[in-house]
């Protein structure tokens, strides 16, 4: 690497989150230059060149550019991992690990980023149904949590990176994790990896409910 990967961030997204720690998890230099979604910078036409979606984040590898959290992570894992375990290169181990990509991009954003999009943005998602949604994400994360240490075996991949963020603040969503001890449990293996970095945390003036 010749220079910092260039990371185009907004702190309280959770997609950008996951960039980050990868970054950090792989103690990659890098130079962080925060997009002002609250002014329109991501729809600017310079951000667009970027990423025609006009969503964070995005990271520019001395000319490589990628977008997409999820596509990030695996370029990261690819490129810069050196002890193979963030991307398996076995069938099952990558297929277990895309298992979670998915439910990130599925499950995870319709339910839990979507109820903290709500109380942190103001969307106007309908309550109930997401903060349900999130609940029955939870319920199955917790019972594979139950099997092993982290989502797709017993060794941290992308796939616990993927899901972590919006996980982990749940709760600025209304939604608890107090019964979900193998998910909380999960969380703290994950914090307490060499390299985490957190999300800053949104004091939401709402009552949180189970």
């Amino acid at each position: 690497m010749t220079q910092p990967i260039k990371f185009y961030d907004f702190p309280k997204s959770g997609h950008a989150h996951r960039a980050e720690l990868m970054l950090s998890l792989l103690n990659l230099p890098t130079e962080n230059i925060f997009v002002n979604l609250g002014k329109g910078e991501h729809k600017t036409e310079q951000f667009l060149k970027l990423n025609p979606f006009g969503q964070v984040p995005v990271i520019d590898d001395n000319g490589t550019v990628i977008a997409d959290s999820n596509s990030i992570l695996v370029y990261l894992a690819k490129k810069y991992d050196t002890t193979g375990k963030w991307l398996p290169k076995d069938p099952a181990g990558e297929a277990r690990v895309q298992r979670w990509l998915s439910v990130a991009a599925g499950p995870l954003a319709f339910g839990p980023a979507a109820a903290r999009l709500v109380t942190v943005f103001g969307y106007s998602f309908d309550t109930d149904e997401v903060i349900t949604r999130a609940h029955a994400l939870l319920k199955v994360m917790d019972a594979e949590l139950a099997k092993s240490k982290f989502l797709a075996g017993d060794e941290p991949t992308i796939a616990d990176v993927a899901n972590y963020s919006y996980t982990a603040h749940a709760p600025e969503g209304n939604v608890s994790l107090e019964g979900y001890p193998n998910v909380r449990a999960w969380l703290a293996r994950i914090e307490a990896l060499p390299g985490f970095v957190g999300m800053p945390r949104t004091v939401i003036g709402l009552q949180t409910t189970a």
